[in-house]
């Protein structure tokens, strides 16, 4: 018996799922564990960085104070792109552990809120993965 848990791995698009709407609901976050990349005006929204230093300050040393504070990885100078920094386990900073669910879906960056559309490394695919209260119900 073949069983109905479809096998994702994120690195390998070739195994996503085509997306629609309602697909997010019964996911268990996958995109959640892939690198985050941001622009400023993401890091502006979230608060991690104010509207006065993002107008003031180079990138640069934002970069460097939030990386010291551990909440990027890197920066990218050339593409002016910040790389955010995940917790241990490889999820997403701002992942609720046991809901699976967004703590900055109002705030989330420009990424989050266009992929798996446009911002995807498979557009209009997503790496769906069924929650396990989504497994239990099906």
């Amino acid at each position: 018996m073949r069983s109905s848990i479809q096998i994702v791995d994120v690195d390998r698009v070739e195994t996503w799922s085509r997306y629609r709407a309602g697909l997010c609901d019964l996911c268990q976050a996958n995109c959640c564990t892939m690198p985050l990349e941001v622009r400023l005006s993401d890091l502006v929204r979230l608060g991690l960085v104010d509207g006065f230093e993002a107008a003031h300050e180079d990138p640069g040393r934002i970069a460097k104070r939030l990386q010291k504070a551990r909440l990027i990885e890197r920066y990218h100078t050339k593409t002016e792109l910040f790389t955010m920094a995940r917790r241990a386990d490889g999820d997403c900073s701002f992942l609720q552990p046991q809901t699976r669910r967004c703590t900055v879906y109002a705030q989330r960056p420009d990424t989050c809120r266009q992929h798996p559309v446009s911002k995807s490394p498979r557009p209009g695919y997503c790496a769906f993965g069924a929650h396990m209260s989504a497994i239990r119900a099906g």
